[in-house]
């Protein structure tokens, strides 16, 4: 006959008090070691009060909200409701935005590495730059995390500074696909005055060699970006480039023509781009 085991279940009063001893120190060196770990890869400083760790945030329909936005069933949006400013925040300082984008990047780059590419140097992947590649985390935890109707003046204010970090699940790739051969263009909104700023924010993050860096020019003035960005990787194509992949946070980052192979949406429920 088997002995049937009984659960072992350890409670406080059987625990001696040097094992709690050591259980506690064991608790707070451990958390120690997984903040430093965590530390070298915030984006921003701040941290949610609430809403990650496995949390309750309340008002749900901002979750049904945010989810019509990345399936791109709300459209033209100028801002995000105000009732959704506390869950927009908590879901963009928390783990949930970077576990997102970690998957996004993580297909990416196995759609990368299976393909069978011809060793060319006409393999090309486009970046979006603004939340795809640098990241405006800390201009945006100042405004509301988009519940602020957009200002071109102060948005740009802070585009001169050059600080924005890198979004690492980005630069991860980048570096990854760099190394399989694929070369790299980066297609950004931000205006041609721009170019100076953006080019040494890119290098000082860890985005250190690219093909061509597209800004938008005079030209482009009144066009949605879903015509300049089509307009601009045609040039690409058209000038020898297979674009095999392309990658932002927008929906107008990744429609129109000429988006290449295949596109991959990175989570972004603070604007919209039309």
């Amino acid at each position: 006959m088997i002995e049937r085991q009984q659960p072992f279940v350890l409670t406080m009063k059987a625990l001696p008090v040097l094992q709690l001893l050591f259980l506690a120190t064991l608790v707070a060196t451990t958390q120690g070691s997984f903040e430093h770990d965590i530390a070298d890869q915030i984006i921003h400083l701040l941290r949610p009060k609430s809403g990650v760790g496995g949390s309750q945030v309340g008002n749900i329909s901002c979750l049904s909200w945010r989810l019509g936005v990345e399936t791109h069933n709300i459209i033209d949006w100028t801002t995000i409701p105000a009732a959704c400013e506390g869950y927009v925040g908590h879901y963009m300082l928390g783990d949930q935005y970077r576990k997102d984008s970690e998957v996004v990047t993580h297909e990416a780059y196995v759609y990368a590495e299976g393909l069978n590419l011809t060793n060319d140097g006409n393999n090309l992947w486009v970046f979006d730059i603004d939340e795809t590649t640098l990241s405006n985390l800390p201009y945006y935890a100042e405004h509301g995390f988009g519940v602020e109707v957009y200002n071109s003046t102060a948005f740009t204010a802070w585009v001169l500074e050059g600080i924005a970090p890198a979004l690492p699940e980005s630069l991860k790739l980048y570096k990854k696909l760099l190394a399989l051969g694929i070369k790299v263009a980066f297609i950004t909104g931000r205006e041609e005055s721009q170019r100076n700023v953006t080019e040494t924010n890119l290098k000082n993050v860890g985005y250190d060699t690219w093909e061509t860096l597209v800004l938008k020019d005079s030209s482009y003035s009144g066009s949605t970006a879903v015509v300049y960005k089509s307009a601009e990787r045609k040039k690409l194509e058209e000038s020898g480039y297979r674009i095999i992949g392309n990658i932002g946070d927008q929906w107008s980052d990744i429609m129109g023509t000429n988006i290449g192979n295949r596109t991959f949406k990175l989570p972004d429920p603070m604007y919209y781009i039309s």
